[in-house]
């Protein structure tokens, strides 16, 4: 059994996984309310707060009752904020020293990147090897506050990045874009919820990264684009239009990474396509690319929601696939990826 711990950036998360069952029990402690009133993530006060959310999270787990099943001890070791990720790196040795475990260290990315496979491997435990290895090549899009990442995992099961964000996240842009529209943050969520009431007709924002042939994601130009239109209009005509303004602006947003998406599943011979990380919660973008995979006749995966922010159900699991198929090797897959560390994964 794995004992996982996930404190990359303001969520303070643990999970159990057991092989034969998969992840039996989780939890997590957030902060957004926190940091709420500052409009993101406070370093020095993130830290803080793991050192006052995990003795609690560790007493509702119960860990001795599962003290004779450990195996090893999973530790996110980035990306993220490195005063949090020391904080469960102090508590996974801690663990580890007392019951005598061997640690994994995984990469953050990592764990996006396999979620969408977690209800796979818990429906069927016993055929998950074979049911994994039927979807591979996998390509697949982590969508999050800091990371926008186009990526793919082959037959060995190696990942190989194929497109990045060349500036702001997917995510990132579309909580800047609200807090330029006076929503609290993270405004990402109230940015869904509004465009469900607009007219994505209403404006057109710029398509960045229209070339075929441009493997890269960019978003920074579409905020400033927003910040100009706004600029032009009277607060009135803002108020009585913030519907379909955020339905444009969050078109936008997606019309590039759907567009992209698509370039790459044409080109390649993917027997699946995943979607992971915050903004995969958006249900909007979550029908898109499950129209997408269907006009190419391959199924669509997404990670759950509880397992698309923050959480330790995923890094859990990418630890049981590293040992599974003896992957240890390969954690540095995401290493040269510099996430913005301003927002969190929502």
């Amino acid at each position: 059994m794995i004992l996982a711990i996930e404190s990359s950036c303001d969520e303070s998360a643990l999970a159990l996984f057991d092989p034969k069952r998969g992840i039996i029990i989780e939890r997590i402690s957030s902060q957004i309310e926190l940091h709420s009133e500052y409009g993101g993530v406070v370093p020095d006060l993130a830290s803080r707060e793991h050192l006052n959310n995990f003795p609690l999270l560790l007493k509702e787990l119960e860990l001795e009752k599962y003290a004779d099943q450990f195996s090893h001890v999973a530790v996110t070791n980035g990306p993220g904020l490195a005063g949090c990720l020391a904080m469960g790196g102090i508590l996974a040795k801690s663990i580890a020293f007392v019951y005598g475990l061997p640690i994994i260290t995984i990469n953050h990315l990592r764990g996006h990147a396999w979620s969408p496979f977690i209800s796979l491997h818990e429906n069927d435990p016993k055929g998950f090897k074979s049911k994994l290895e039927a979807q591979l090549p996998h390509l697949g899009l982590i969508v999050s506050g800091g990371n926008t990442v186009l990526f793919e995992i082959d037959t060995s099961l190696s990942i190989h990045i194929l497109a990045e964000t060349v500036d702001d996240a997917a995510g990132e842009a579309l909580d800047k874009g609200g807090k330029l529209l006076g929503l609290a943050y993270p405004a990402g969520p109230r940015i869904e919820i509004l465009a469900r009431e607009g007219d994505s007709s209403y404006t057109e924002f710029p398509k960045a990264m229209g070339n075929r042939k441009d493997k890269r994601f960019s978003f920074s130009g579409l905020k400033t684009s927003l910040r100009y239109k706004l600029d032009k209009m009277k607060q009135s005509d803002i108020d009585g239009n913030l519907s379909s303004i955020c339905a444009a602006y969050q078109e936008a947003v997606f019309h590039q990474l759907i567009k992209k998406t698509g370039q790459f599943i044409i080109e390649g011979n993917y027997k699946s396509f995943g979607l992971s990380g915050g903004v995969a919660n958006n249900l909007n973008l979550k029908n898109k690319f499950n129209k997408l995979s269907s006009s190419h006749g391959i199924p669509f995966y997404s990670a759950l929601p509880k397992h698309s922010g923050d959480n330790a159900g995923m890094i859990a699991f990418a630890g049981f696939i590293d040992l599974e198929y003896s992957l240890e090797t390969q954690q540095n897959d995401f290493v040269n990826i510099e996430p913005s560390l301003s927002l969190i994964d929502r």
